[in-house]
């Protein structure tokens, strides 16, 4: 049965950079966001027991995303994808459960390892 994933990102080159990073053999159920609501509303809904999400996006950003899903002490799997590499983004989204914090561009190499180490594969 796949997973259901969910990569949320303003900017399509993003996304599209994320699901080529993705393992070849890796049974997945990709859904996309554009914005932090909609990536909430897929997690809310199911499809994201894996949720790879930026930091910086309209509506609300993946901050409010992973304080929302803290506080609903919702299950999926966060691995956040961003540029801002400043020191307390990665502090704040550790504390709100991100399992990992990937640094844009995105390496395939670091999104397996994260991927293997949470036993996805």
């Amino acid at each position: 049965m796949p997973i259901p994933v969910t990569i949320a990102d303003d900017s399509l080159m993003s996304r599209k950079a994320v699901r080529r990073a993705l393992p070849e053999d890796w049974d997945v159920e990709i859904t996309e966001a554009c914005n932090g609501k909609e990536a909430l509303e897929a997690a809310n809904s199911g499809k994201a027991e894996v949720l790879f999400l930026d930091l910086t996006m309209p509506e609300l950003d993946g901050f409010g995303v992973l304080k929302c899903l803290h506080e609903q002490q919702s299950k999926t799997v966060v691995i956040v994808i961003s540029a801002d590499i400043q020191p307390e983004a990665k502090l704040l989204v550790d504390s709100l459960g991100s399992f990992r914090f990937l640094q844009k561009p995105l390496q395939p190499a670091q999104l397996r390892e994260a991927l293997f180490d949470v036993g996805l594969i």
